[in-house]
């Protein structure tokens, strides 16, 4: 499996993510420029992975503008053709204001940048193998993180089991004063109906190696793309 970083003019957690998947994760890594448009080199069993950061320095809306760029008009094909695609953060962002993903991400609650640890658990199996999951700690960064969407999305997200990590205590428990930022049903990351693209704000790249004190952001990898 071969992962593809995408890199826009603003992002600052690229490095971070080519880190975490090449020395902590040992997976192949290719950088990838936004006015590049070709992925020849992968197929949908690759990832492509839109990294974190203020893309575009945040103009309009986060990741409007970073929706139009070349690179990403690649990433949509890719997607649609079935390939798998990551978006962390700003990347997270981008992959709502392309349409790859429902809902938008809003200012937060308190009107205030978020920058701490977090829990968060799975909840999208929660009748197959990732019901009982432990929480698990990964740092969160963000202005506008707050996800958001009409009562009538969120309820077909929840039948067709969009919802893939919300935000809990340490113990599991999903309750407000677990929740960061806001979002609607303490939502941290979602996937879109035929689960190859994925979004999420907390920053399991931040979370890989042991020198920071933390791994729990592999078991996120792993639950997604099945490394570790």
């Amino acid at each position: 499996m071969k992962f593809g970083v995408v890199v826009f003019p603003g992002s600052n957690c690229d490095r971070d993510m080519i880190e975490a998947l090449r020395v902590d994760l040992k997976q192949e890594v290719i950088q990838l420029w936004h006015k590049d448009k070709d992925l020849s080199v992968f197929t949908t069993e690759d990832c492509i992975v839109l990294p974190g950061g203020f893309s575009y320095g945040d103009y309009l809306r986060c990741g409007a503008i970073a929706r139009f760029s070349p690179m990403m008009q690649s990433v949509i094909e890719f997607a649609n053709a079935g390939g798998k695609v990551l978006g962390v953060c700003n990347g997270f962002q981008i992959l709502c204001e392309s349409g790859l993903l429902p809902g938008v991400l809003l200012r937060n609650s308190q009107q205030q940048f978020v920058c701490k640890n977090i829990f968060m658990k799975e909840v999208a199996s929660e009748d197959g193998p990732g019901h009982g999951s432990d929480p698990v700690c990964i740092p969160v960064a963000h202005g506008e993180g707050r996800f958001f969407a009409n009562e009538t999305t969120l309820k077909d997200m929840e039948i067709h089991r969009q919802i893939i990590y919300r935000y809990c205590d340490e113990k599991g428990t999903i309750n407000p004063s677990s929740n960061p930022n806001g979002a609607m049903h303490n939502i941290a990351g979602i996937c879109n109906k035929e689960r190859n693209v994925f979004g999420m704000m907390p920053h399991p790249e931040r979370a890989c190696s042991i020198a920071l004190g933390n791994t729990d952001g592999r078991n996120v990898f792993n639950h997604l793309f099945g490394i570790n």
